[in-house]
């Protein structure tokens, strides 16, 4: 029996066009690339939304439900929002009171059964712009931003999808998960890259030092690889063979990549496929988070 691998399709972040210019922008370009990488296999969906004349992210839980209604009116899928990159001129306007202003309105709505939120925080700088001094910035996640994230995945069922950038970050995430008894579980999103001086890069021993911290801290629990400015697809075969979900898309993908995300999941799923695993269904998603939760 093959192995139900979960793909999620993150299908732009928070680049802008000059480092990720096929990304989509506006709202019926997220919503025809969510619908496609659904198609292509994607059970899951992770988007930013933007203000169009600026080209830069916006959270206003407005556009969100724009975007995941759209995509939602044609595919079944989880499809889930960002968070601002405190620290960050990538990070977009904060609408509202704080960081997660957007999700609580769109938990209100039923329109979320996953959010973001990253329990650490980490200096970001590329390794192409450390010899030319570039300064980077610190990714900002004090504790109580996670804590208010916690609270919200707590009160409406949201599942969190916790970005790894560093070790510490499994650590802090499954102690302040044992905190929150009435929260879902949270997916482990191990962020690798080739791109950002943080992290692991996309290596079989840095999975497994990971998975070695997971099976410590949260037993169990969902792991996915993913990252940022990375070529995951040495990691694919390995991840399979562990039972460990997938990321694809242009989020993730090398800056200035050539493909679109239907061709970025397909790929995926390919290599999924050769490493005797296949495409895990939205409802399999959906009972597999269940089961674990219990």
């Amino acid at each position: 029996m093959t192995t139900p691998i979960w793909i999620e399709a993150a299908i732009n972040g928070p680049w802008g066009k000059e480092r990720q210019p096929g990304i989509p922008i506006t709202i019926p370009e997220i919503v025809a690339d969510g619908i496609a990488a659904v198609e292509a296999g994607a059970a899951i969906v992770h988007l930013h939304v933007y203000d169009v004349e600026t080209g830069r992210q916006r959270d206003d839980w407005e556009l969100y439900a724009q975007a995941i209604e759209g995509i939602r009116a044609k595919v079944d899928a989880i499809v889930y929002p960002t968070i601002p990159i405190v620290g960050s001129g990538y990070a977009g306007d904060i609408i509202g009171s704080g960081r997660y202003t957007h999700l609580e309105e769109l938990a209100r709505r039923g329109l979320v059964e996953w959010g973001v939120l990253d329990p650490g925080s980490c200096n970001w700088t590329t390794f192409a712009g450390i010899p030319e001094g570039e300064p980077g910035f610190i990714y900002q996640n004090p504790g109580e931003h996670i804590r208010e994230g916690m609270e919200v995945a707590q009160r409406h069922k949201v599942h969190p999808s916790y970005a790894i950038y560093e070790p510490g970050f499994t650590r802090l995430g499954a102690a302040l998960a044992k905190a929150y008894p009435g929260m879902p579980v949270p997916i482990y999103r191990l962020m690798f890259s080739d791109a950002f001086a943080w992290g692991f890069p996309p290596r079989e021993w840095a999975l497994d030092a990971h998975l070695k911290l997971l099976a410590e801290d949260a037993p169990g629990a969902p792991v996915m690889i993913a990252g940022l400015g990375v070529d995951l697809t040495e990691l694919i075969g390995p991840a399979v063979a562990r039972g460990v979900h997938v990321r694809a898309g242009l989020e993730d993908a090398p800056f200035g990549c050539a493909l679109g995300n239907r061709d970025l999941v397909a790929r995926s799923l390919r290599l999924v496929e050769a490493a005797g695993g296949r495409a895990a269904s939205v409802s399999e998603v959906r009972a597999a988070l269940k089961a674990a939760g219990r």
